[in-house]
C-alpha cells in the first residue's frame, strides 16, 4: 500500500461510491477522500455519525476492489471509544484504506463547519489515537481537530502536537476561517497538515496552490462531486417532469460510450467471451 505522503503535495477529491472513485482514477487524481458527509447524503441521511462502521467498511471494500487509488477514509468519531477505534481501524485498513480520519468531537457529531459543535477531552482523544496507533500496519493516522471553532486557535494547535506525540501521521485542522488562519496554522507546525476546501462553510475559496505554497501537504474536496451530482440529477427530474423525456438535456449526460469506459464494460464482455470461447480440456481426452 503506496504512502501518501511519499507526494509533496496532494489534490484530493471527495467520493462517495466506486463509480466516482473511477472517475478521479481516471482524471488522474493520486488519491480519493471517502467523504462522511457525501456517503451518508448519498444514502438519505444527515452527516451525524449515523451510518455503521459495517456500511462505511462496504464501500471502502467496492472502492478498493475496482480501483488502485488510494483511498483517505473519514472514520468520523472513530465509532466509539478505544476498543470500537481499534476495530474500526483494522476493519477499515483490511478493506483497502491507506489513511483513516478521527475527529476529537463529542458524539454524536456535527458537520464541522456547523455552529453547535463540542469537543471531547484531549485525553480523551489521545486513547482514540493509541487505539488507532496500535491497531493500524501500514495505514496512516489522520487526526481532525475541530477545537478552532470550540476552544480557539491556540487550543487547537496545542491538541495537533499532542496528537503527533502520540502517533498521529497527519492533522487535519477543521473549519478554519481564511487564509491568515490556515497560515498561522502551518507556520507554527512542523508536521503533515491537511487543509478541507469544502462548499459553503466557514472556509473562503483557497486555490490548491496556495495551500501547497502555505506548507500543506494534502488538500481535499470532500462533498463537491456529491453536490455537483445531485444538482444534475435535480434538473433532469424537472426536465422529465416537464418536458416529458430527456431530449433537452441529452448533451449534458454522459454518453453510453463514456460511462462504459469509465466501468470497463469492454474488458468484462472480452473476458466472458474468451472464457467462452476457450476450448475445453475435456475433449482432449
Amino acid at each position: 500500500m503506496s504512502n501518501l505522503l511519499d507526494n509533496k503535495f496532494l489534490s484530493v477529491p471527495g467520493v462517495y461510491n466506486p463509480f466516482s472513485a473511477m472517475l478521479a482514477e481516471r482524471k488522474g487524481f493520486k488519491a480519493v477522500y471517502l467523504s462522511g458527509g457525501g456517503l451518508t447524503a448519498s444514502m438519505g441521511l444527515p452527516d451525524l455519525g449515523v451510518i455503521t462502521l459495517t456500511e462505511l467498511t462496504n464501500m471502502v471494500r467496492g472502492i478498493h476492489e475496482i480501483t488502485d487509488i488510494p483511498i483517505i477514509v473519514d472514520a468520523d468519531t472513530g465509532f466509539g471509544e478505544t476498543l470500537s477505534v481499534y476495530r474500526t481501524v483494522k476493519l477499515l485498513e483490511e478493506a483497502g484504506a491507506s489513511a483513516i480520519q478521527i475527529e476529537d468531537q463529542v458524539s454524536p457529531k456535527r458537520c464541522g463547519h456547523l455552529n453547535g459543535k463540542e469537543v471531547i477531552s484531549r485525553d480523551n482523544m489521545v486513547e482514540k489515537i493509541r487505539a488507532a496507533n496500535a491497531a493500524r500496519k501500514n495505514a496512516l493516522i489522520i487526526a481532525r481537530t475541530d477545537a478552532r471553532a470550540v476552544t480557539g486557535m491556540e487550543d487547537a494547535l496545542s491538541r495537533a502536537k499532542t496528537y503527533i506525540k502520540e502517533g498521529a501521521d497527519i492533522i487535519f485542522p477543521e473549519a478554519l476561517t481564511d487564509r491568515d488562519e490556515f497560515k498561522y496554522f502551518a507556520d507554527n507546525t512542523d508536521f503533515p497538515l491537511l487543509a478541507n476546501m469544502t462548499e459553503f462553510g466557514k472556509t473562503p475559496f483557497i486555490k490548491a496552490g496556495e495551500f501547497q505554497e502555505m506548507g500543506y501537504r494534502i488538500v481535499i474536496f470532500p462533498v463537491t462531486l456529491f453536490r455537483i451530482a445531485a444538482k444534475a440529477m435535480d434538473l433532469a427530474l424537472d426536465a422529465l417532469k416537464k418536458d416529458g423525456n430527456q431530449e433537452k438535456i441529452i448533451d449534458q449526460m454522459m454518453t453510453r460510450k463514456e460511462q462504459y469506459e469509465v466501468i470497463n464494460y469492454d474488458f468484462y464482455q472480452d473476458f466472458d467471451k474468451n472464457i467462452s470461447d476457450k476450448p475445453s480440456k475435456a475433449n482432449d481426452q
